[in-house]
């Protein structure tokens, strides 16, 4: 499909958003101005492809490990990349034709020859490496001589483990999916794992992975990567449990601006909110809650409840915010 050097651009203005209904625990930030809205089928693929990159992420990186029929290696770093089952243990990335001349990847040939491949997890200590490894060597060219990387025979399938990564999955691949014909068309690789081989190092008391020790990195758009280490925190998931909703939460802590979406999910996830015997007890004890009370400042109690929010007291924040004289 001929694609056109000019793409469609509509602002939404907050006038129009006036026009729709929505529902009445919906809440509009007031930084909100403005947004465009794209028809990917009029923006050449290669802005489109940044828009995506750009937007989805943080993306985990397969560091794919293949051989073709000669048995010569490759490795290369892949971002549309993501675990997708545990029974079977499936893994998927994605080797899409390139942008600029439609050209296929020697790990999407070599996965078709060969049915195999090992997908090696990167860490920050060797992400320049993996930087270098996706350089677009010759056919032939052994990446892993080039970017000094250490080749380890794998225990079930032929292409090499990559010594360096924390964790290494041998797989079997049990589907290649071509999602279309044109540049920048991906084709999902479906990858039974067979192998798991983890660095002891990362892992935790319990025998599983910490996430700080394993140091992730991931891709984000441009030239930009995140490290995971230098970001975590932590938010429960209502597995078994059964929050009350933000639709729950009474309307004037919701209309507050002290409180943003996240507050705001934060005090909707609880299952039941404190009684007022224990607010009355909570009020007692707390010295600041008192003084809150006593100066009839809402903005203060609020801004006190966040306080407790950040540090992930919810229910304590509650009790602040239905303390009363």
């Amino acid at each position: 499909m001929e694609k056109r050097n000019k793409f469609l651009i509509r602002f939404v203005t907050l006038d129009l958003l006036n026009l729709i209904h929505l529902p009445t625990f919906v809440t509009l930030s007031a930084k909100f101005k403005s947004m465009i809205t794209v028809d990917p089928k009029t923006i050449e693929t290669a802005k489109l492809q940044g828009y995506l990159q750009g937007s989805v992420g943080p993306r985990p990186i397969a560091f794919a490990s293949t051989m073709d029929v000669n048995g010569n290696p490759n490795v290369s770093p892949f971002s549309f990349f993501n675990v997708f089952s545990a029974n079977p243990p499936i893994l998927i990335f994605s080797p899409a034709r390139r942008v600029r001349d439609n050209s296929i990847k020697h790990t999407l040939i070599n996965a078709e020859a060969t049915g195999e491949v090992v997908i090696n997890v990167v860490n920050y200590d060797m992400v320049q490496q993996i930087s270098l490894a996706s350089t677009e060597y010759a056919e032939g060219i052994d990446e892993f001589i080039k970017s000094g990387l250490t080749p380890v025979p794998s225990e079930v399938v032929k292409p090499f483990r990559v010594k360096e990564s924390p964790v290494q999955f041998e797989c079997k691949v049990t589907q290649i999916m071509a999602l279309g014909t044109e540049g920048g068309a991906g084709n999902l690789i479906l990858c039974e794992v067979v192998r798991i081989h983890i660095d002891e190092s990362v892992l935790d008391e319990k025998g599983g992975i910490d996430q700080h020790k394993i140091d992730l990195v991931s891709r984000l758009g441009g030239n930009w990567y995140s490290r995971s280490n230098q970001g975590l925190f932590e938010v429960p998931k209502p597995l078994t449990t059964l929050g009350i909703g933000v639709d729950a939460i009474p309307a004037q802590i919701k209309q507050s601006k002290v409180f943003d979406g996240n507050d705001l999910g934060m005090l909707g996830n609880v299952e039941a909110l404190p009684t007022a015997e224990e607010i009355t007890i909570f009020v007692k004890e707390n010295f600041e809650v008192k003084g809150v009370l006593s100066a009839d400042d809402e903005e203060k109690k609020y801004q006190l409840a966040k306080e407790y929010l950040n540090k992930n007291e919810v229910i304590t924040a509650w009790k602040v915010l239905l303390s009363k004289k």
